[in-house]
């Protein structure tokens, strides 16, 4: 087969187009162009799993008049026009797209040269550039169960072999001598996702002398360019050899494993990990956008798998719980149980399977 995959701006697209092109290498001859642009976290992660990645000009849609919103005809112009060119030369059988802003052009790119459209939507509420493609695919994937697609098919979260299907007790004590982590004191993880949360790491660090004390150690995701911020905030700490801060972990599943409950956003590929692998979480949902956020936590909070807790709110709710949340053992024991019943572990393998139907046609 012969694909042109799209997708950027966030691990949340980024992770999911990986995983699906891994799924479909394995499966036989593949030839792959991923689009994406300059500015995003594809520019790293897509070159680093050994795949070209064909660049096209950033050209977001403009979300309020003003300056940008006059210079974005051309801009639009010009990334369609790159990804037709792309597709010209390539001749792909299909393109797939996962959404965020560089999808857009490439599904324009598509429906104006005839090749089939595959979409996947990893929210539960689509966003603007998936809406434009489904309404033109051969064939459209999501993530979540009533995400509101025409002729939308349940696939779940393409995601590493890894983190869909972890044996968390196995790796555990190898994640705990990797990430310096203490055997016998409980371990909170705290991850805002790659770009990292200013709010959640400063609820966090202010919820932190209230878990020291009481014998836990953190292990803090803070976001590129965010875990200093952090450090310094917890340095003077009694216990502060026990809360472990790092900026990214490309392992994500050390953490998971290593980790007796999770704080962290609700991106659609953060609430698919933490059902995967069973582990109880609190999910604060960004409360910026279409509020996907808070729909692609409902199927695992109604399942009993996680806590859900506004924004505004986490400060106070983390300094009155999160400790005692901690060291509940028969709590967490129900929650991990409640949150693998909502998993969807063979995400990539059953969008693979989509595309290949329409490849064949």
């Amino acid at each position: 087969m012969r694909l042109v995959l799209a997708g950027g701006g966030t691990y949340g697209h980024v992770g999911p187009l990986l995983a699906t092109a891994r799924e479909l290498a394995r499966r036989g001859d593949l030839e792959l162009r991923a689009v994406g642009t300059a500015e995003g976290i594809e520019a790293e992660l897509v070159p680093a799993a050994g795949m070209e990645l064909v660049v096209i000009p950033r050209a977001p849609l403009p979300r309020r008049p003003g300056a940008y919103a006059l210079r974005f005809p051309a801009l639009w112009r010009r990334a369609v026009k790159s990804a037709g060119q792309l597709l010209s030369e390539f001749e792909p059988q299909a393109v797939v797209g996962f959404g965020g802003y560089v999808a857009t052009p490439v599904y324009r790119a598509a429906a104006k040269a005839g090749v089939p459209i595959v979409v996947h939507e990893a929210n539960a509420r689509p966003g603007l550039a998936n809406r434009w493609g489904a309404a033109r695919a051969a064939g459209v994937a999501v993530a979540f169960a009533g995400t509101e697609l025409p002729g939308a098919k349940l696939v779940g979260m393409p995601l590493r072999a890894q983190l869909a299907r972890p044996d968390r007790d196995a790796l555990r004590p190898e994640a705990q001598e990797l990430l310096g982590l203490a055997p016998d004191r409980p371990t909170l993880l705290v991850a805002g996702g790659s770009l990292g949360a200013v709010g959640l790491n400063r609820a966090a660090a202010a919820a932190a002398p209230a878990l020291l004390a009481a014998g836990a150690q953190v292990l803090h995701l803070a976001g590129r360019g965010k875990a200093e911020a952090v450090r310094t905030a917890v340095a003077d700490l009694d216990g502060a050899e026990h809360y472990h801060v790092l900026e990214y972990l490309d392992r994500m599943e050390l953490a998971l494993a290593a980790a007796d409950l999770a704080v962290g956003r609700a991106g659609a590929g953060t609430v698919s990990e933490l059902a995967c692998a069973g582990l109880p979480s609190v999910l604060v949902p960004l409360p910026v956008g279409n509020g996907e956020q808070r729909f692609n936590a409902a199927a695992l909070v109604g399942a009993g798998g996680a806590e859900l807790v506004a924004d505004v709110d986490f400060p106070d709710w983390a300094a009155a719980n999160l400790t005692e949340l901690l060291f509940d053992q028969d709590r967490l024991a129900a929650m991990a149980k409640a949150a693998a019943t909502v998993a969807i572990a063979d995400g990539a393998e059953r969008l693979a399977d989509l595309i290949e139907e329409v490849v064949r046609g």
